[in-house]
């Protein structure tokens, strides 16, 4: 055994006394915010992250980002935490490692872009709440949208990281549009902006470790900022890919506690710090310290959380991802609307379909929020197109997409799909030119006006401009005006510990109380039922052999993700202002429906929803003399907003439900006779 081989076998050598690198890799931790949002749906509490915060910030990570995305939603939204108390809480235990959040330019962190005021006050509280790094990315890549926020952080001296967004439009770099010298270019802009570094954001995982490495070597080779790397594990790629990277030059690089690592998280730190030790980008982290925080997760935090793991995964990478390139939120969001419209069997279709819509909007980055733009758009397509037809049933958001209200595309859109989703548009159907934000009216101060009697600060009056629906339900949480449910409370540990051996008892066999009944035979006519438990359902099999129904077996099914459909997804139904009982429902149409729409009324025809969603706005009333294909209401699906046209010609009869109710697919939201 030589020396150098002695060396790395010493447990000295493992720790902090080891010889510094000469240009030592930087990592940042993602494990707090883009970890916990992969693997829990951003549904990690903050009282979960302080027991392992002071240690983290003793490892010596460049950053700990632990906030923005998705957090800032879910946690008003479904935890009843305050977002703004996340940071000073994590401040007050992380105090020599810099706090990151990401941020998607004007969208903040939200999935439509916001006024100038909005923006500019959320970058300035959140910096004030203790902030220091800004990974700011759009999904479009138009800079454009990097303008005001870049001047608001730039202006309070915080670190504003600009982002690329990666995506491919064939197996590997390169194609019309996607080529090394896109990149290349995007990241000279971003350095001519004066941004103080770069990062290349790849959601998807879609990265090769030798793409990465020419991709890496190019852009170093162009730009003098510090060049970071984002890649998701989800197609097993992402950890060969950094280590080409970091062999390029790389400066910074993304991983997660092992705990929290892998699946369609990030690389684990662990390996990574094993892989350089010794070598000249050697991390120099002390591995113990890393195995005692992930031991601490592991044993004391992780528990809490396994119910929203995708448990019946066996495999931790996904490669189809190498094929249909979707992230997995994408996914989850397209699997989410075509079980909501009892049409799972058409996800290849769908896969198909999206490649295809893809191109029609000008070949867009997967990433937030224009993943969810295409996705809910392909199975619109394949739900409802038809062969004389297609973009029957496009979302608002797609049509403000054509408007350019999100942003220039990095190819053109089809010239026809644009005239059909701006026929009619609202806002003209010339589409934008110049700076998307630049049109959209001030807010603020009449935000500040309709919570007045809620809001005590700044903080409360950004989160209701930015989220109006479930902003005002957490204040009224906040402030002890409303109850918030059961479902928002924190689990403990021993609910957990009591939870898994409630599961290993009902999969032994034995009932809930122990008698230890066996399970009997499950015959050709059972049938499956879901059963709603507080925050957890069953699926439940009943057998009607022999008798009465006997529940014959339970197994336990992950709790639905926090941005599927608001009708299955939101612990209880948004309060509107007005709070007046919602008006009963029409008797069921007959004959039943001929298509999943509408249908032959008694006293007219019904349209019906086409999936579960929830009201956004009616745009006509009861008594209103409306032409087939008017507009009646909105209906949000999957953060998506439709415009359900008018089946008929006639007037409005009657109207099943209001503003804010959930509906089911097929429920009458209005008869027109």
């Amino acid at each position: 055994m030589n020396d150098s081989n002695h060396v790395l076998m010493t447990p000295m050598a493992y720790g902090e006394d080891r010889p510094e690198a000469e240009d030592p890799v930087k990592i940042m931790d993602v494990s707090l915010r883009d970890g916990q949002q992969a693997l829990f749906s951003a549904q990690g509490r903050t009282e979960d992250m302080i027991p392992v915060a002071e240690k983290m910030d003793d490892i010596g990570f460049w950053a700990v980002e632990m906030w923005g995305g998705a957090t800032f939603d879910v946690t008003h939204r479904i935890l009843n935490e305050d977002p703004w108390e996340r940071i000073k809480t994590l401040k007050q235990h992380i105090k020599q490692t810099p706090l990151s959040m990401v941020l998607r330019a004007q969208n903040l962190v939200g999935d439509r872009p916001f006024p100038d005021d909005v923006t500019r006050a959320f970058v300035e509280t959140a910096a004030n709440h203790g902030i220091d790094i800004f990974r700011t990315f759009d999904a479009l890549n138009d800079f454009q949208n990097f303008e005001v926020v870049f001047e608001a952080i730039s202006s309070l001296g915080k670190h504003f990281q600009g982002c690329i967004c990666y995506s491919l439009t064939e197996p590997r770099l390169g194609g019309d549009v996607y080529s090394l010298d896109y990149y290349v270019e995007k990241a000279k802009a971003l350095e001519k902006m004066g941004v103080d570094s770069i990062c290349v954001r790849d959601v998807a995982g879609l990265m090769a470790p030798y793409d990465g490495y020419t991709l890496i070597k190019e852009i170093k080779a162009a730009t003098t900022v510090p060049i970071h790397l984002h890649s998701h594990f989800t197609s097993g790629l992402a950890s060969m890919t950094q280590l080409k990277a970091i062999e390029a030059g790389i400066d910074m690089v993304d991983t997660c506690l092992s705990p929290y690592a892998y699946r369609n998280s990030h690389p684990a730190v662990e390996p990574l710090v094993m892989s350089l030790l010794g070598t000249s980008r050697d991390t120099g982290f002390d591995l113990a310290k890393l195995a005692a925080i992930s031991s601490l997760l592991e044993k004391d935090i992780l528990p809490k959380y396994r119910h929203l793991l995708e448990d019946e995964q066996l495999s931790i990478i996904d490669t189809d991802v190498l094929s249909h390139q979707i992230p997995k939120p994408m996914k989850d969001t397209i699997i989410g609307l075509l079980e909501a419209m009892d049409a799972s069997d058409k996800i290849e279709e769908v896969y198909q379909e999206l490649a295809k819509v893809r191109e029609d909007f000008g070949q867009i980055p997967l990433d937030t929020p224009s993943y969810q733009i295409i996705g809910t758009q392909a199975v619109n397509n394949v739900v409802f197109d038809d062969k004389q037809e297609r973009y029957k049933m496009m979302t608002d958001q797609a049509k403000d997409l054509c408007y350019g209200l999100y942003g220039q595309t990095p190819a053109p859109i089809d010239p026809d799909v644009r005239k059909k989703a701006l026929a009619g548009y609202p806002k003209g159907e010339k589409p934008l030119t110049g700076r998307p934000a630049k049109g959209l009216d001030p807010v603020l101060d009449e935000a500040r006006k309709e919570v007045a009697d809620l809001a005590t600060g700044p903080e409360d009056e950004i989160l209701y401009a930015m989220f109006p629906e479930s902003g005002k339900q957490f204040l009224e949480w906040k402030y002890g005006k409303t109850d918030p449910p059961a479902a928002s409370t924190p689990k403990t540990m021993d609910d957990a510990r009591a939870e898994r051996e409630m599961i290993a008892r009902i999969k032994a066999g034995e009932s809930i109380e122990g008698t230890g009944k066996t399970v009997p035979e499950k015959s050709e006519h059972l049938r499956t039922f879901n059963v709603f438990v507080g925050s957890d359902y069953f699926e439940v099999g009943v057998d009607e052999i022999g008798g009465p129904p006997e529940i014959s077996y339970v197994r336990p099914r992950s709790a639905p993700r926090p941005m599927q459909s608001p009708a299955v997804a939101k612990p209880t139904p948004v309060k509107k202002a007005d709070s007046s009982p919602a008006a009963p429902k029409p008797a069921p149409a007959t004959p039943p429906p001929a298509t999943p729409s509408t249908s032959v009324a008694v006293d007219g025809v019904a349209l019906s929803a086409p999936m579960p969603g929830t009201i956004v706005a009616y745009e006509k009333n009861v008594g209103d003399t409306v032409n087939e294909g008017d507009t009646i209401l909105v209906l949000e699906a999957m953060k998506m907003e439709n415009a359900l046209p008018s089946p008929a010609s006639g007037v409005i009869k009657s109207i099943g439900f209001k503003e804010g109710d959930s509906v089911a697919k097929g429920d009458v939201l209005c008869v027109i006779g």
